[in-house]
């Protein structure tokens, strides 16, 4: 775009933004003829998808702001109404990120002003609890301002429909098309209010529904460090493991308050290097029997336990193995599920259960979706176990689960891994992990990924690679995606890039088989070096 036009398009957006403090920001860029950053931010818009919107806040079109939210709830209130929504309710909630009041607040204002009707919770609130408020008020849909784990600079918009389940293609594609037609601003009626702030009874409602997750008498004995990890946690998950007997969580004072600069971590997701540091310095103080994390919006959960004399996070995929054995030893009926790019343990237990299973494409939007769901998981911490209650993920009863499974194993003097050791015998040991590769430059993504389709790889760690698939093709089972998974004797290589970062992702698998307990150690052996070996030679396959 030549620099007159780009600058006169800076100028008709700053002559409608409604915030001032990106009108200042955008004003003071024109003024001192920044134009690569202006071309950075009117060098496209963000794209709304299945994840809805996520990116750096600022002005213009490639950022999240103010006018870029309006269009988005003005884009999703006109699909609403083209599919018979005319006067249904839309429940908005929002983190504690930086905007995410205003963002809500405004998406209150377009559904009211298009005839909707709007709630908006009333105060920054986990996730799931939103998710269960669509359900629970019987709402046509429902929006969660958050960007979840992604950096302080970053917000974002994630849509749900009336099923309590987010957004899945064609209706992403639909909505999309309707942001694309708000062609001003002027155009998008706001009013000044006339939408309901709710009050704690939804809350209220979702704690009581936390306690239909564990059986009454279940041992609550185990106790937890708990880090919120600056988010929106905290007060909710206190509420609900004191309605549920189990001891107060030791805090992690410094990450236990919402603060949207997330001071102590570079990234604030339990599984950046570094995260729980703090976590595992206040396990090492109190000896807990567990360590409990969730994100900022508190849709996932993590976990660490001791091993040996130090601390230790459990892989997401190990999480969903305990949490899946824990179900079944409880007598749970119905389908486990879990995305494709999760350990295949998961099938292992449910079909020694005799329990229906199966794989889906990655994220909640589609493990949701599972006809008769009664479980669910995928390995980037993302558990769900109540799907009656939240139809996506929940970081809260997640976390209740696996402190009464710790409690349970703490009466019968063992751990939760020796559980974990005793499903390696019974199933062969699963071992994951993940070659994650941030990029500032998106060609790097789309170069790996070009490379890989054009000359694929025959063998990885010394193993002949025995099926290549091409998933944008599509599977019997999947629906078309960006990503491509290589079956190897005894191993798995999935790659895909991200949905909601800028990263390039490599899942990995070796499932090696176990006599007995005692085989163990050289069996974890084998397969750190089978894993070593299959993150260098796909890294070089990729050219990454």
């Amino acid at each position: 775009m030549q620099d007159d036009a780009l600058i006169a398009q800076a100028q008709a957006w700053l002559a409608e933004d409604p915030d001032p403090d990106t009108r200042e920001e955008l004003a003071r860029l024109i003024d001192t003829g920044d134009h690569a950053e202006i071309a950075a931010r009117f060098g496209g818009t963000l794209q709304f998808g299945t994840a809805g919107l996520r990116g750096e806040l600022g002005a213009g079109p490639m950022r999240m702001n103010r006018s870029v939210v309006i269009r988005a709830a003005a884009g999703l209130a006109a699909y609403l109404r083209k599919n018979g929504h005319t006067d249904g309710l839309v429940v908005i909630g929002y983190d504690a990120r930086h905007k995410s009041r205003d963002f809500a607040e405004d998406t209150a204002a377009v559904m009211t002003g298009a005839g909707l009707r709007a709630a908006v919770l009333n105060r920054p609130l986990p996730t799931p609890v939103l998710a269960f408020a669509i359900r629970h008020l019987g709402a046509v849909a429902g929006v969660e301002v958050t960007a979840s784990h992604n950096p302080p600079r970053d917000n974002g918009y994630k849509v749900y429909l009336g099923d309590g389940s987010q957004i899945v293609p064609p209706a992403d594609a639909e909505i999309a098309a309707e942001i694309g037609a708000v062609a001003s601003l002027t155009t998008v009626p706001r009013p000044a209010g006339g939408w309901e702030t709710l009050d704690d009874t939804v809350l209220d409602a979702y704690l009581a529904r936390t306690d239909a997750v564990l059986p009454k008498g279940s041992p609550r004995t185990a106790r937890t460090v708990y880090t919120a990890m600056h988010g929106v946690g905290k007060d909710v998950l206190l509420a609900a493991f004191e309605r549920a007997g189990f001891p107060q969580p030791v805090l992690v004072a410094e990450q236990a308050d919402p603060d949207p600069e997330f001071p102590t971590v570079a990234f604030p997701n339990p599984e950046e290097p570094g995260a729980m540091d703090l976590a595992f310095a206040k396990a090492r103080e109190t000896d807990p029997d567990l360590v409990i994390a969730n994100d900022p919006d508190a849709d996932r959960c993590a976990a660490a336990v001791k091993d040996g004399t130090d601390w230790r996070m459990l892989r997401g995929d190990e999480v969903g193995a305990l949490l899946a054995a824990h179900l079944v030893r409880r007598g749970a009926t119905g389908t486990f599920a879990e995305s494709i790019v999760s350990s295949s343990l998961l099938g292992r237990i449910a079909e020694k259960a005799g329990l229906p299973y199966e794989e889906t494409l990655t994220g909640f939007k589609w493990i949701a979706r599972v006809e008769g769901l009664r479980y669910g998981y995928e390995e980037a911490l993302g558990y769900c176990v109540d799907p009656d209650g939240v139809r996506d993920k929940d970081g809260i009863t997640a976390a209740l689960l696996l402190t009464e499974l710790a409690s349970e194993l703490k009466a019968e003097g063992r751990t939760l891994l020796d559980l974990l050791d005793d499903l390696a015998v019974e199933h062969g040991l699963h071992v994951t992990d993940q070659l994650s590769v941030r990029v500032e430059d998106l060609s790097v993504i789309t170069g790996a990924m070009r490379r890989l389709r054009e000359r694929p790889p025959t063998r990885l760690a010394a193993l002949p690679i025995t099926r290549a698939e091409d998933l944008a093709r599509g599977t019997d089972a999947l629906p078309p995606t960006d990503g491509l998974r290589y079956a190897l004797d005894g191993a798995r290589v999935i790659v895909r890039p991200s949905g909601t970062e800028p990263k390039l992702k490599c899942y990995l698998e070796v499932v090696v088989p176990v006599g007995t307990h005692a085989d163990l150690p050289a069996a974890r052996a084998r397969a750190a070096g089978l894993l070593a070996a299959l993150k260098g030679d796909f890294a070089a396959a990729a050219g990454l």
